[in-house]
């Protein structure tokens, strides 16, 4: 199927007539993002006629010049492409550049009197959907000058949104300040904090995969499951960000976000119906059920380690100690999950691209085929594949034809490309934005998850900034990180780190 033909507004309703106004327009967020998931949205039919864009940075640009640095960045990364939908023309004319200061209240009485002239000539402009694509440093200036300009009060009928990208604070202090800042201005149902890891398809497809069969459901609890490993890898190095990264390191970069949002979509109880606050409510209950590792515990529970070119990177610190790699066991204290470890592990310079969940079972309790001596059967094995070879795959045993009882592993698997085609997957940015244009929180984090995620990384932070960090342990590029990583896995029941999505 075209995928230009292809709308799913069967499924929901166009949203409202409304403005998108993001600040940091001048951004690579903005060029590789948000505006091609824009313009698909457009090309998808997905968005009302009465829709518009403005752009807000200090760059100096007019609407044209604005116009063009997007339609490159559409006809580079855009999932639809102005050559492929003939919509470029439509869309682009409700695309706005405004420059001026972030923290100028000027520059917003500029942006009030623009969205004056939207709303006469196109409409909409009651109802905004604010982005913050600025460096963290600039939210609460952005958020405080909005409120002075009476930007997020709703007027009668309509809404007023914002949108928050990560880092929600460095730790739980500041991510606790932001919180204050925000709610001054905003109410938090106003408020969108978006991780893209959950608008991929793959992960909303956990819980369908999870909720809606009954196949796994039953066998998904600690009488069943061994335990759970969660990757986030990359094989990239640093790149370009060493001013962030090297501040932050993967446990604020990775652990906090990302990682912790995958631990509780695999462990959160069913929610009665599918909303934003069921949700997110079963996703609280997981994080407060998961056992902290207090600093003096940080040896036994988690490693550390730094690629061993990072050192040289530009922009680094000198012989600093920022871990580019993390592994971590923890725990969930409540019923289902008591005594199953979950494995999670995240690095840069790895040896490839790749999300995934593996869920190990255990192995049967008596096994009556006759082995020979020392030999056992691999365990089953379920991989959820987030990305590459983004599908589902079990690993199961069947015997081998001819006489006797001898098994050999095989795979049952589905891969979306197989089924839906190689453009079938919007982007993660796509899903978030039209669902924030709706006004479904479902996929957003609330502010007392964000506190509570801090609330279990600071401990380890603490404890990696004390003597009892376990020692920094070093990697070649293009491997699965440290030597000691392996081991920490093995320490218990012999287990080891495996990518069952690799295998797809």
């Amino acid at each position: 199927m075209d995928p230009v033909d292809f709308n799913r507004s069967g499924i929901r309703q166009v949203p409202d007539p409304c403005v998108v106004i993001i600040f940091g327009a001048s951004g690579d967020l903005t060029r590789r993002k948000l505006m091609p998931s824009l313009f698909s949205l457009v090309c998808e039919k997905l968005l009302p006629d009465q829709f518009s864009v403005v752009g807000v940075a200090r760059t100096e640009m007019d609407n044209d010049g604005f116009r063009q640095k997007i339609n490159e960045g559409i006809d580079s990364h855009g999932r639809l492409k102005p050559k492929v939908c003939d919509r470029w023309a439509d869309f682009a004319k409700n695309i706005y550049y405004h420059q001026g200061e972030y923290d100028d209240a000027a520059t917003y009485d500029g942006l009030c009197n623009l969205l004056g002239q939207i709303d006469q000539e196109v409409g909409g402009g009651c109802n905004i959907l604010f982005y913050l694509s600025t460096p963290p440093m600039l939210y609460a200036p952005i958020i405080r000058q909005l409120g002075q300009a009476g930007l997020a009060v709703e007027p009668e009928g309509h809404w007023r949104r914002i949108i928050i990208e990560k880092p929600f604070g460095h730790d739980l202090a500041s991510a606790t300040e932001l919180n204050h800042d925000v709610h001054h201005v905003f109410h938090e149902e106003q408020v969108y904090r978006i991780d893209h890891y959950l608008g991929k398809e793959t992960v909303q497809n956990l819980l369908v995969f999870r909720f809606a069969n009954a196949i796994f459901e039953p066998l998904w609890n600690r009488n069943y499951i061994d335990h759970v490993q969660i990757t986030v890898s990359e094989e990239v190095g640093l790149g370009s960000r060493a001013g962030y990264y090297d501040t932050a390191g993967v446990l604020r970069d990775m652990f906090q976000n990302h990682l912790l949002q995958l631990l509780t979509l695999t462990a959160m109880e069913p929610p009665a119906e599918f909303n934003a606050t069921t949700l997110r409510d079963e996703k609280v209950k997981v994080l407060k059920a998961v056992q902290r590792i207090e600093p003096d515990g940080v040896g036994e529970f988690t490693v550390r380690g730094q690629y061993r070119t990072y050192r040289d990177e530009k922009g680094v610190a000198f012989n600093t100690n920022t871990a580019t790699f993390a592994a971590a066991k923890m725990y969930i204290n409540n019923w289902r999950w008591r005594n199953v470890p979950f494995f999670l592990r995240s690095g840069k310079a790895l040896a490839g691209k790749v999300t995934e969940i593996a869920v190990q079972f255990r192995h049967v309790p008596h096994l009556m085929f006759p082995l020979a001596p020392g030999e056992g059967l691999p365990a089953n094995r379920l991989g959820l594949c987030l990305q590459p070879n983004e599908g589902i795959l079990l690993h199961f045993e069947t015997k081998l034809p001819g006489a006797g009882m001898r098994t050999r592993s095989v795979d049952m698997s589905y891969l979306y490309e197989q089924d839906f085609g190689t453009n079938s997957l919007p982007d993660a940015y796509e899903r978030l934005l039209l669902d924030a244009l709706h006004g479904d929180a479902s996929l957003f984090t609330r502010s007392d998850e964000i506190e509570l995620a801090w609330r279990l990384i600071d401990p380890i932070i603490d404890g990696w900034d004390s003597e009892h960090a376990p020692p920094l342990a070093f990697y070649e590029s293009g491997t699965w990180g440290p030597s000691k990583s392996d081991e920490f896995i093995r320490a218990e029941k012999g287990r080891k780190w495996f990518s069952i999505c690799t295998e797809c």
